[in-house]
């Protein structure tokens, strides 16, 4: 297992700018696959390459109006 494959659900959650219950919804119902952390059993690892393609598929988030 190459270290710069995988993120940590913290860096995933960062990478797609989601809440904590949303990382886990989707690790939940397979939308994010997830493996075992072997340094950390208490931990999971996400596949760098299946964040990045969440990120192509989802749409582009509008930029709000900036308040004058």
């Amino acid at each position: 297992m190459n270290a710069s494959e995988y993120v940590t659900v913290a860096e995933a959650r960062e990478m797609l700018q989601v809440t904590k219950r949303r990382i886990a919804e989707m690790i939940e119902d397979g939308t994010l696959p997830s493996e075992p952390n072997p340094f950390d059993k208490r931990s999971k690892l996400i596949k760098r390459s299946d964040v990045e393609e969440l990120l192509r598929k989802r749409p582009a988030k509008k930029l709000l109006p900036e308040a004058a």
